[in-house]
């Protein structure tokens, strides 16, 4: 695996759309806008994109072929996955696949997201997953009013705090953390909204115990469009290309529950935790690299405890240590170990987690302004059910 894909492919365009609530553009449109971002970016022409990744399906996106007659596009390969979360890592690792194995030149990994348009859906009347008798992915529970993706996460937390002595207070770290990153970043939704508090925090209404608003990732609209193409054509083209250094799959099972650390899933709890993964930690020797080579880490942040739970996850710090060992500034800027230094999903926008693939590109070309990451060489993106990739400039 090592030779097969390490540095193999690069990203070498990225484009977004504005970021916003209720935005007049429809998601085809805000698409288009971060497609030709990208083409610009790159130096690509159009007729060079051969391939595409969709993050973006049914319920909440359109099918691969409307993007493709949409966009005047004439490709050989597509993939095409659910707008959930966890399928963010897999969209793009499909795309480096086909770059790498020759099935296609180009790839436009691309998700464009109305939430804000598509509202009911999420947990609402027209929830089709959190309303289905078995309850939905996330934990959503419908007998017991728990409808919403916020379900699974406070669960997971309760479960936490119960067995470490985790608390409320040391949760506010994470979005506290965010929203800072979230004011040097003019795009961010929450951009010149002020600094978050603690009191700020504590003040908010509960919306699933333990989980209070600022807890809860914003419901945005928005796209951005990735271009992933071979190691050897990226090194002629218009930006320095940003290598995919290595990467691992999504991981399910008797033990796993996406929005949870293993073994502590709303089924499958375990009496006693253990530290990371063996699996969990390949990414790293795939990469060649170490741990503490990682300069920035960025997770789905949803809701507040899963960059906790990403940080015991790889082995950052130990089983119940995260909620303690995030405070004081150390997963800010300038701390030992920033995260989503665009905002994330709790302050930027909820664009399926690609604004933070976003921004790592970003980060690695050195083009972040104030809130850059001094040095930064290699970032990873590391979810807490798993799947991970590691970049390198």
């Amino acid at each position: 695996m090592n030779d097969i894909v390490r540095d193999k492919a690069a990203i070498v365009g990225i484009g977004r759309s504005q970021f916003g609530r209720f935005l007049p553009d429809s998601q085809l449109k805000l698409g288009a806008t971060a497609f030709k971002g990208a083409l610009a970016d790159s130096g690509l022409e159009r007729s060079d994109i051969d391939g595409l990744s969709l993050h973006m399906g049914w319920p909440l996106g359109l099918d691969y072929d409307q993007i493709a007659e949409a966009y005047g596009l004439d490709v050989r390969y597509v993939t095409q996955m659910w707008t959930h979360g966890r399928f963010i890592a897999y969209t793009l690792q499909h795309a480096a696949l086909a770059v790498i194995s020759g099935m296609a030149d180009v790839v436009a990994c691309v998700t464009a997201i109305s939430f804000t348009r598509e509202r009911e859906i999420l947990g609402g009347p027209g929830d089709m997953e959190g309303m289905r008798e078995g309850g939905g992915t996330h934990g959503e529970n419908p007998p017991y009013g728990l409808t919403a993706p916020a379900a699974g996460a406070a669960l997971a937390y309760q479960r936490y705090m119960a067995l470490y002595g985790a608390t409320s207070e040391q949760l506010a770290a994470v979005p506290i953390a965010f929203r800072k990153h979230a004011q040097l970043n003019p795009h961010a939704y929450t951009y010149g909204k002020g600094e978050l508090t603690l009191d700020d925090h504590q003040s908010q209404r509960m919306i699933v115990d333990p989980l209070r608003l600022f807890d809860c990732s914003l419901i945005s609209d928005g796209a951005v469009v990735i271009l992933v193409t071979s190691a050897e054509r990226a090194r002629d083209l218009k930006q320095k290309p940003i290598y995919i250094s290595a990467m691992q799959g999504l991981r399910s099972g008797r033990d796993e529950f996406i929005f949870a650390p293993r073994g502590m899933g709303l089924n499958q709890q375990s009496n006693t935790r253990s530290g990371a993964d063996e699996r969990d930690l390949t990414v790293y020797r795939n990469a060649g690299i170490e741990r503490d080579d990682i300069d920035g880490l960025y997770t789905y942040d949803a809701f507040s405890p899963l960059p906790l739970f990403v940080l015991e996850r790889f082995g950052f710090c130990a089983p119940g240590e995260a909620a303690g060992w995030a405070q004081n500034g150390r997963i800010e800027l300038g701390g030992e170990l920033p995260m989503n230094t665009s905002g994330g999903l709790l302050c930027e926008g909820h664009i399926g987690g690609w604004n933070s693939v976003y921004e790592i590109a970003s980060q690695l070309r050195g083009v972040c302004g104030e809130r850059q990451i001094k040095n930064a060489k290699h970032l990873q993106w590391g979810t807490a059910w798993g799947d991970s990739l590691i970049f390198r400039r």
